[in-house]
């Protein structure tokens, strides 16, 4: 019989670390671009983090909760344990502490909005409903196959140009182009967790986009991302960025061979890993990306 792990240790997985990487990645390419057009701000910068990162936990621990209440989280379920799923933390404290996220996000938002522009509050209300709706309502967008596209527009182009914005007073063409980075390489983290959890997903009516496609076409598909993602340096250079610095992401190239290799394995563990490993892949070329577009 497994043991079941400590509440700190159920608290933590609901977090999903693996992912934290998709709020934060933005947020840097982000400041990049800002350091590159002189308008680099550490308390906005800052800020903008504090938003992406408590909206990440809000999302992990809806999804959690919302999971848990479909009948979603099974024991046949590959992956960590989930803290609504575990017997051991209530549900309802999980949906607590979704609440609780949200309402530091919109805090740090509020101040975000008076010292920038006010219409940002539309832009944070719909951050915040979409978060609530990937698993949550009557008709979850999450379960049908919409959840890869979410994760590229809200953690690639909101959270990257929204950092610019709060920085720079505007968007510009940079900042839409260094956004398609770090929006397809956390829409391929979500695809790696969704192609490992096909085989459960399927059996309890989640129709993820991987479900819909199946492994086959969704490894395709995850190609197409990291791609897309790799090109980035390349769409750059439109704007005036012709600094070799810009295709510094294309170091981590030798990394994606396992985490491409460990999503389409049949071993558990090593379908785990794989998303670990893609989320040090999203992390490590979006760094790169803001230095080279800093020194660029």
């Amino acid at each position: 019989m497994t043991p079941v792990p400590s509440v700190s240790r159920l608290w933590w997985h609901a977090s999903r670390p693996a992912t934290l990487a998709a709020s934060i990645s933005p947020v840097l390419v982000g400041m990049g671009v800002a350091a590159h057009l002189g308008s680099l701000s550490w308390g906005r910068s800052l800020a903008a983090l504090g938003v992406a990162v408590a909206l990440q936990f809000g999302v992990n621990y809806a999804n959690d909760y919302s999971d848990f209440a479909r009948g979603a989280d099974t024991p046949a379920r590959l992956g960590p344990p989930r803290a609504a799923a575990s017997g051991v933390i209530s549900p309802r404290l999980v949906a607590e502490a979704a609440t609780a996220s949200f309402a530091i996000a919109a805090i740090i938002g509020l101040w975000l909005c008076s010292v920038t522009s006010w219409w940002l509050l539309a832009v944070g209300a719909a951050c915040i409903l979409a978060a609530c709706l990937y698993t949550g309502g009557p008709h979850p967008y999450g379960y049908r196959g919409f959840g890869e596209l979410a994760v590229f527009v809200f953690f690639g182009l909101v959270a990257t140009c929204g950092t610019v914005f709060v920085e720079v007073g505007k968007v510009g063409t940079l900042g839409v182009l260094a956004a398609i980075l770090p929006g397809s390489l956390a829409a391929a983290l979500l695809l790696v967790n969704n192609i490992r959890d096909i085989g459960t997903d399927r059996v309890v009516g989640k129709r993820t986009l991987a479900v819909l496609l199946g492994p086959r076409r969704s490894h395709w598909l995850l190609l197409g991302l990291l791609g897309l993602a790799l090109a980035v340096p390349l769409f750059i250079a439109i704007p005036g960025i012709d600094h070799f610095t810009v295709c510094l992401p294309w170091l981590v190239l030798p990394a994606l061979a396992a985490p491409i290799r460990n999503s389409g394995s049949d071993n558990p563990r090593l379908q785990i890993r794989a998303l670990k490993q893609m989320g040090a892949v999203l992390a490590a070329s979006s760094v790169l990306l803001a230095v080279g577009i800093w020194v660029g």
